[in-house]
Protein backbone atom coordinates (compact mmCIF):
# COMPACT_ATOMS: atom_id res chain seq x y z
CA UNK A 1 0.00 0.00 0.00
CA UNK A 2 1.69 3.26 -0.81
CA UNK A 3 -0.67 5.82 1.16
CA UNK A 4 -2.31 6.08 4.84
CA UNK A 5 -5.79 4.83 4.45
CA UNK A 6 -7.55 4.91 7.58
CA UNK A 7 -10.65 2.93 6.27
CA UNK A 8 -10.97 1.47 2.50
CA UNK A 9 -14.39 2.57 1.24
CA UNK A 10 -16.72 0.37 -0.57
CA UNK A 11 -18.27 2.51 -2.86
CA UNK A 12 -21.33 1.73 -5.37
CA UNK A 13 -22.29 3.79 -8.86
CA UNK A 14 -25.69 2.08 -10.06
CA UNK A 15 -28.74 3.29 -11.58
CA UNK A 16 -30.27 3.78 -14.84
CA UNK A 17 -28.13 6.93 -15.56
CA UNK A 18 -24.59 7.55 -17.94
CA UNK A 19 -21.75 7.96 -15.90
CA UNK A 20 -20.98 5.04 -13.60
CA UNK A 21 -17.69 3.98 -15.49
CA UNK A 22 -17.50 7.79 -15.77
CA UNK A 23 -17.12 7.95 -12.01
CA UNK A 24 -15.75 5.48 -11.17
CA UNK A 25 -12.87 6.44 -13.43
CA UNK A 26 -12.83 9.70 -11.72
CA UNK A 27 -12.06 8.69 -8.67
CA UNK A 28 -9.17 5.91 -9.78
CA UNK A 29 -7.71 9.42 -11.62
CA UNK A 30 -7.99 11.20 -8.12
CA UNK A 31 -6.02 7.97 -7.01
CA UNK A 32 -3.20 8.03 -8.79
CA UNK A 33 -2.48 11.91 -7.78
CA UNK A 34 -2.14 10.58 -4.52
CA UNK A 35 0.52 7.59 -5.55
CA UNK A 36 -2.14 4.85 -5.03
CA UNK A 37 -1.72 1.56 -6.97
CA UNK A 38 -5.01 0.97 -8.80
CA UNK A 39 -6.60 -2.05 -10.23
CA UNK A 40 -9.88 -1.64 -12.41
CA UNK A 41 -11.68 -5.05 -13.82
CA UNK A 42 -14.12 -4.76 -16.24
CA UNK A 43 -16.81 -7.63 -16.78
CA UNK A 44 -18.31 -6.68 -20.17
CA UNK A 45 -15.33 -4.48 -22.05
CA UNK A 46 -13.03 -7.07 -23.56
CA UNK A 47 -14.35 -8.22 -26.97
CA UNK A 48 -15.12 -5.53 -28.97
CA UNK A 49 -13.22 -3.84 -31.89
CA UNK A 50 -13.15 -0.04 -30.04
CA UNK A 51 -10.19 1.83 -28.78
CA UNK A 52 -11.35 2.40 -24.90
CA UNK A 53 -9.14 5.89 -23.54
CA UNK A 54 -9.49 4.53 -20.43
CA UNK A 55 -6.91 1.65 -21.59
CA UNK A 56 -5.02 4.07 -23.54
CA UNK A 57 -4.46 6.30 -20.29
CA UNK A 58 -3.22 3.43 -18.14
CA UNK A 59 -0.40 2.78 -20.48
CA UNK A 60 0.86 6.02 -19.56
CA UNK A 61 0.75 5.20 -15.87
CA UNK A 62 2.54 2.45 -13.55
CA UNK A 63 0.54 2.35 -10.67
CA UNK A 64 -2.51 1.74 -12.86
CA UNK A 65 -3.24 -1.72 -14.51
CA UNK A 66 -7.07 -2.02 -16.24
CA UNK A 67 -8.18 -5.65 -17.07
CA UNK A 68 -11.07 -5.80 -19.97
CA UNK A 69 -11.98 -9.59 -18.87
CA UNK A 70 -15.36 -9.65 -20.88
CA UNK A 71 -16.84 -11.07 -23.97
CA UNK A 72 -19.15 -8.00 -24.55
CA UNK A 73 -22.70 -7.32 -23.40
CA UNK A 74 -24.90 -10.48 -23.58
CA UNK A 75 -27.91 -11.06 -25.51
CA UNK A 76 -27.58 -7.23 -26.97
CA UNK A 77 -25.31 -5.58 -29.60
CA UNK A 78 -25.35 -8.04 -32.18
CA UNK A 79 -24.37 -10.46 -29.50
CA UNK A 80 -24.04 -14.50 -30.65
CA UNK A 81 -21.40 -15.97 -28.61
CA UNK A 82 -23.01 -18.93 -26.16
CA UNK A 83 -24.07 -18.19 -22.93
CA UNK A 84 -20.97 -20.45 -22.01
CA UNK A 85 -18.50 -18.11 -23.48
CA UNK A 86 -19.89 -15.64 -21.67
CA UNK A 87 -20.35 -17.50 -18.18
CA UNK A 88 -16.51 -18.70 -18.32
CA UNK A 89 -15.22 -15.21 -19.00
CA UNK A 90 -17.47 -13.90 -15.69
CA UNK A 91 -16.08 -16.67 -13.52
CA UNK A 92 -12.49 -15.99 -14.79
CA UNK A 93 -12.91 -12.76 -13.88
CA UNK A 94 -14.31 -13.14 -10.64
CA UNK A 95 -11.29 -15.23 -10.00
CA UNK A 96 -8.78 -12.91 -11.20
CA UNK A 97 -10.36 -9.99 -8.86
CA UNK A 98 -10.51 -12.59 -5.77
CA UNK A 99 -6.54 -12.77 -6.18
CA UNK A 100 -5.84 -9.51 -6.84
CA UNK A 101 -7.62 -8.27 -4.09
CA UNK A 102 -6.80 -10.44 -1.33
CA UNK A 103 -3.38 -10.27 -2.19
CA UNK A 104 -3.38 -6.46 -0.83
CA UNK A 105 -1.64 -5.07 -3.36
CA UNK A 106 -4.09 -2.34 -4.45
CA UNK A 107 -5.36 1.05 -2.50
CA UNK A 108 -8.08 1.45 -5.45
CA UNK A 109 -9.96 -1.56 -6.81
CA UNK A 110 -12.69 -1.18 -9.32
CA UNK A 111 -14.78 -4.08 -10.63
CA UNK A 112 -16.45 -1.94 -13.10
CA UNK A 113 -19.84 -3.70 -14.42
CA UNK A 114 -19.90 -6.06 -12.15
CA UNK A 115 -23.23 -5.17 -10.70
CA UNK A 116 -24.56 -5.84 -14.49
CA UNK A 117 -23.16 -9.09 -13.97
CA UNK A 118 -24.98 -10.25 -11.11
CA UNK A 119 -28.41 -9.86 -12.85
CA UNK A 120 -28.36 -8.61 -16.13
CA UNK A 121 -31.66 -8.82 -18.42
CA UNK A 122 -31.96 -12.13 -16.52
CA UNK A 123 -28.22 -13.52 -17.25
CA UNK A 124 -26.45 -14.71 -14.16
CA UNK A 125 -22.70 -14.48 -14.94
CA UNK A 126 -21.71 -13.51 -11.22
CA UNK A 127 -23.09 -15.21 -7.98
CA UNK A 128 -24.04 -12.55 -5.85
CA UNK A 129 -22.46 -14.67 -3.05
CA UNK A 130 -18.82 -13.90 -4.71
CA UNK A 131 -19.12 -10.34 -4.63
CA UNK A 132 -19.76 -10.31 -0.92
CA UNK A 133 -17.15 -12.35 -0.04
CA UNK A 134 -14.75 -9.90 -1.98
CA UNK A 135 -16.40 -7.09 0.45
CA UNK A 136 -16.20 -9.09 3.62
CA UNK A 137 -13.03 -10.12 2.94
CA UNK A 138 -11.10 -7.43 0.75
CA UNK A 139 -8.15 -5.98 3.05
CA UNK A 140 -9.00 -3.50 5.47
CA UNK A 141 -7.39 -0.36 3.74
CA UNK A 142 -8.31 -1.10 -0.03
CA UNK A 143 -11.53 1.04 -1.21
CA UNK A 144 -13.57 -1.08 -3.60
CA UNK A 145 -15.86 0.58 -5.94
CA UNK A 146 -18.70 -1.53 -7.49
CA UNK A 147 -20.42 -0.31 -10.98
CA UNK A 148 -23.37 -1.28 -12.60
CA UNK A 149 -27.27 -1.05 -12.89
CA UNK A 150 -29.68 -2.47 -10.42
CA UNK A 151 -27.89 -2.95 -7.22
CA UNK A 152 -28.64 -5.25 -5.24
CA UNK A 153 -30.22 -4.39 -1.48
CA UNK A 154 -27.31 -6.75 0.13
CA UNK A 155 -24.80 -5.26 -1.92
CA UNK A 156 -26.18 -1.55 -0.71
CA UNK A 157 -26.68 -2.44 2.81
CA UNK A 158 -22.35 -3.71 2.88
CA UNK A 159 -21.59 -0.17 0.73
CA UNK A 160 -20.20 2.88 2.74
CA UNK A 161 -21.22 5.30 -0.23
CA UNK A 162 -23.82 4.60 -2.88
CA UNK A 163 -24.62 6.97 -5.77
CA UNK A 164 -28.18 6.34 -7.82
CA UNK A 165 -27.27 7.67 -11.57
CA UNK A 166 -30.34 8.73 -12.93
CA UNK A 167 -31.18 9.30 -16.56
CA UNK A 168 -33.28 12.55 -17.26
CA UNK A 169 -32.20 13.11 -21.02
CA UNK A 170 -29.79 11.40 -23.16
CA UNK A 171 -28.21 12.49 -26.21
CA UNK A 172 -29.09 8.40 -27.72
CA UNK A 173 -32.52 10.03 -27.37
CA UNK A 174 -31.97 12.14 -30.75
CA UNK A 175 -29.94 9.46 -32.19
CA UNK A 176 -26.39 10.32 -31.43
CA UNK A 177 -24.27 7.78 -30.58
CA UNK A 178 -21.42 7.12 -27.96
CA UNK A 179 -18.93 9.82 -28.46
CA UNK A 180 -15.23 8.70 -28.47
CA UNK A 181 -13.73 10.74 -25.85
CA UNK A 182 -16.59 11.03 -23.74
CA UNK A 183 -18.03 7.83 -23.70
CA UNK A 184 -15.32 5.29 -24.59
Amino acid sequence: MSQEIHKGLVIIYTGDGKGKTSAALGSVFRALGHGFRVLVIQFFKGDWPIVFGEIESAKFHSHLEICQLGKGFVKIMGDKKPFTEHKMAADEAIAFAKKKIFSGDYDLVVLDEVIYAIDYLDVRLVNLKDVLEIIEKKPAKTHLILTGRNAKQELIDRADLVTEMKEIKHPFQKGVQAQKGIDF
